[in-house]
């Protein structure tokens, strides 16, 4: 087992060298042999991915198969992945199936994302409302008068409209400026997060592939 722990630690630092080489220096081989390498770790994902919906689609047959609570539910989600899996089969081999893909996302995907995420800006209202009755403090009163802001800037009011001042200047700054800002915060601490991370595979400090 040490023996193949190590081999696996070796394999992997070894490839994660040629990718971050490949990157820097601009060989041939090197290119190439990244590209492989990369070409390689989006099969797998792939397949992963692939495993995971299988998954999904089994524990989802065995709660139909043994009439568990909320057998309806699991019925409508094999039928809409089975049908949906199948016509992303037949398109590359009758490219007109392809409006039909796009009919079932237009009709059924995208109304659950946003009744999803109106359900979302229903529910950070209602949170901050009850962190307000909670516990007051100044950065909850930030966030509730943020979010209502948005809500002003964005929903539109029955008889009125959104609020023109909101929506024109206020939001636009809120939206772009400071969510974008603490976005590009939060993005910069992934990609920091990621590359100590990688690093710390490529020294044999973690190893997330299995060896010991």
């Amino acid at each position: 087992m040490k023996l193949k722990g190590l081999l696996s630690a070796v394999i992997a630092i070894l490839c994660g060298l040629v990718v971050l080489a490949g990157y820097f220096i601009r060989l041939p081989f090197l290119v190439k042999a990244s590209s492989i390498f990369l070409n390689w770790a989006v099969l797998l994902t792939a397949f992963a991915v692939l495993l995971g919906i299988f998954n999904l689609l089994i524990v989802h047959i065995g709660k139909v198969t043994g009439k568990q609570k909320g057998a309806l539910y699991s019925i409508l989600l094999v039928l809409a992945m089975l049908v949906t899996f199948v016509i992303g089969l037949v398109i590359p081999l009758y490219p007109k199936a392809a409006p039909a893909l796009d009919f079932i996302f237009r009709t059924f995907q995208l109304p659950v994302e946003a009744s999803l995420m109106a359900l979302l800006a229903v529910t950070l209202t209602y949170a901050s409302i009850r962190l307000l009755n909670r516990r007051l403090s100044v950065f909850a009163v930030i966030f509730i008068v943020t979010v209502l802001l948005i809500l002003l800037g964005t929903a539109p009011i029955p008889f009125v409209g959104s609020v023109p001042w909101v929506s024109d200047s206020l939001r636009p700054v809120i939206a772009q400026v400071l969510a974008a800002g603490g976005a590009r915060g939060i993005l910069i601490g992934v990609a920091l997060g990621a590359l100590v991370t990688g690093l710390r595979v490529l020294f044999g400090a973690d190893r997330p592939y299995g060896g010991k």
